[in-house]
């Protein structure tokens, strides 16, 4: 399912018209962006999905054509887990 098709789906679940199901996919995806990016607390849509941002420690890896080592910095990545109810759902029952 493509972003369009998501916003079909929601848009007849939730009775309103196309362009305000967009709208307000677009506003979850940013407020959970600028939560997430700030680091300071994770996300939690209770039985659905947890956002949260972790740390990546620096690291050494090597390039597959040379094999030369090389040292990949420390950052920052995102953590996305699925809730009870996602999981069941994904099971079929």
């Amino acid at each position: 399912m493509n972003r369009s098709e998501l916003v079909a789906a929601l848009a007849d679940r939730a009775e309103v018209t196309r362009k305000d199901a967009d709208a307000v996919l677009a506003a979850f995806a940013e407020t959970v962006g600028e939560i997430v990016a700030k680091g300071d607390e994770k996300v939690t849509i209770p039985g659905f999905l947890t956002f949260e941002r972790t740390h990546r420690a620096a690291r050494t890896a090597r390039n597959p054509q040379t094999g030369e080592p090389i040292n990949i910095p420390a950052g920052y990545s995102v953590k996305v887990s699925a809730g009870s109810k996602l999981k069941e759902s994904a099971k079929g029952k």
